[in-house]
């Protein structure tokens, strides 16, 4: 008996992850609150992003840490002071694959300016690992979010999700940009 009450949520679930691909509801809020989320606490590594400055107070917002998906400990406290562009995406989403080269081209664009971090989640560390390269998205970190501890601080519930940072660390975006468009616009804005 317990099988079959088990079974339909698991598939609902599967469901719902599924359709979560390409929706574009933005509908997840932001707060940025919550504990950290690894026990790593040294920087982004050799994939600094144009981390913010020393002096910058860091917010709340970008208290937590992770691993890079190449084992890289990553702090989000070397993101402060500058705009930051959160991309979250998982291996398997054809809508996360159009978005991967126009939001490498934002992030080679502004270099130094502001910072761009993909957040992969749903599956497992090799499959992530394989859509960097495959994507060409391997000049800004991507961390490793098998748990969700970073999409459950954001609060997205579905892949392909941008949440854009000012350098203040408020969200002044959030939401799908299908295949990265307005993507640019948006880090302009937050830039000066």
């Amino acid at each position: 008996m317990r099988a079959r009450t088990l079974l339909p949520a698991a598939l609902a679930a599967a469901l719902l992850a599924l359709t979560g691909c390409g929706s574009d509801d933005g509908s997840a809020s932001a707060d940025g609150t919550g504990a950290s989320t690894s026990k790593a606490s040294s920087p982004a590594g050799s994939h600094d992003s144009g981390s913010g400055s020393q002096d910058a107070e860091v917010p709340e917002t970008l208290h937590f840490t992770a691993t890079t998906v190449d084992g890289k400990p990553f702090d989000a406290k070397t993101l402060a002071g500058k705009p930051t562009v959160l991309w979250f995406w998982a291996p398997w989403c054809p809508t996360c694959k159009g978005q991967a080269a126009e939001t490498a081209k934002v992030a080679a664009a502004y270099e130094g300016r502001a910072n761009v971090v993909g957040v992969a989640g749903l599956d497992k560390n090799s499959a992530m690992r394989d859509f960097v390269a495959d994507t060409g998205t391997g000049s800004f970190p991507h961390l490793s979010d098998e748990n969700g501890e970073v999409w459950k601080r954001f609060e997205v519930t579905q892949q392909s999700h941008y949440v854009i940072l000012d350098k203040n660390g408020k969200t002044v975006h959030e939401g799908v940009l299908p295949g990265g468009k307005g993507l640019a616009e948006k880090v302009a804005a937050v830039t000066g």
